[in-house]
């Protein structure tokens, strides 16, 4: 069975470049984008250096224009250095949104005094949502700022069934909040870390087996709006050093494990293409373009092994695992990008999303 999906996005993605360039480049990450599926894709702030400032935005937004493959946009990042007063209608105009570390992640962005987060929260004037890095009691601290901003704030990779029932109950009182959840924290939980060693280490980390059942009973609940990759490339040499770093690749991955679920009766068709395209589109204010789609093979059945990879660092956590749902074609603009084996447009194709 082929399924067409129209405008595949990717919320969350890391896809490095500039002084992280040996990890995988614009160029080379946005290929993984389109052989995963996606027609877009928005990139977080804390690689190097961190957009927190208009030269580093300027700088990602030229690189990003001389070397993406697919569509995408930019978040600013939260700082502690007072950013928030140099915050006007340039930086909204050329970002997706505001991303704000609450907990201990990769790069140096984190905030964990609340009375700096209100600031920012104060100060963003724009109408592009705020993205939190929040776990756990942090969740609620967050929720008290949306509770008193109204400001539609996305909560990014949420991973443990604490995290999940305090953010069902805001829905519930009605918080402009919505979801996001990770192929990671679906598949994968503590007890795969001794098969996986370094590949395992991650942020928010690999929770229990409960944990990961309350995120699918949110996704068939409906309480979920984003599957969203996190896609964060290391090399593996720096992955099997001796201070191995958070993260792991995930754009050549979402589409074919979630639409694997969909085959084995987990998720419906209808639960399924809402989460990876029309979601994300409303939460981001994205419009598509015309004859831009995805086309998915349902009836695949292959072990994912390396070398079907296009990121660059060329690993998952997911290698060994069979799967039932492939990509066969991306499009953009009615240009086929990818053809189920190569992509087919050059560095510089893509589009900066408005």
């Amino acid at each position: 069975m082929r399924l067409t999906v129209t405008g595949v996005v990717d919320p969350h993605v890391h896809l490095r470049g500039m002084e992280w360039s040996h990890k995988g480049t614009f160029a080379t990450e946005t290929g993984a984008a389109v052989a995963g599926g996606y027609w877009a894709v928005l990139d977080m702030p804390n690689t190097f250096p961190s957009t927190i400032d208009r030269p580093a935005l300027d700088r990602k937004l030229g690189e990003f224009s001389e070397q993406a493959i697919c569509d995408w946009g930019v978040y600013y990042g939260a700082a502690n250095n007072e950013n928030w007063l140099h915050y006007d209608e340039s930086i909204y105009r050329d970002t997706c949104g505001l991303k704000i570390y609450n907990n201990e992640t990769t790069g140096i962005l984190l905030i964990d005094d609340q009375t700096i987060r209100e600031q920012h929260y104060r100060h963003w004037h724009s109408p592009k949502p705020i993205a939190v890095h929040a776990e756990e009691e942090t969740v609620l601290d967050i929720l008290a700022l949306v509770r008193q901003y109204r400001h539609w704030t996305h909560f990014c990779h949420v991973s443990s069934a604490r995290e999940i029932a305090y953010l069902t109950a805001a829905k519930a009182e009605g918080l402009p909040i919505s979801i996001g959840v990770c192929p990671h924290h679906l598949w994968l939980t503590q007890d795969d870390l001794p098969r996986l060693g370094p590949y395992g280490l991650m942020k928010p980390e690999l929770e229990t087996p409960a944990d990961r059942d309350a995120l699918w009973q949110a996704l068939a609940a409906g309480v979920v709006d984003v599957v969203e990759s996190d896609h964060a490339p290391h090399l593996i040499a720096e992955k099997e050093s001796a201070k191995p770093p958070f993260g792991v690749p995930g754009l050549d991955t979402t589409l074919p494990l979630l639409f694997s679920a969909v085959h084995e009766g987990r998720l419906t068709l209808e639960q399924a293409i809402p989460l990876i395209s029309t979601r994300p589109c409303e939460i981001f204010g994205l419009q598509v373009p015309p004859d831009t789609y995805t086309v998915i093979d349902l009836n695949a059945d292959y072990v994912l092994e390396r070398g079907q990879l296009h990121t660059y660092p060329a690993w998952s956590p997911f290698e060994g695992m069979r799967l039932h749902a492939r990509v066969l074609e991306t499009w953009i603009r009615g240009v086929q990008v990818y053809d189920g084996e190569s992509i087919r447009v050059q560095p510089g194709f893509g589009q900066r999303l408005p």
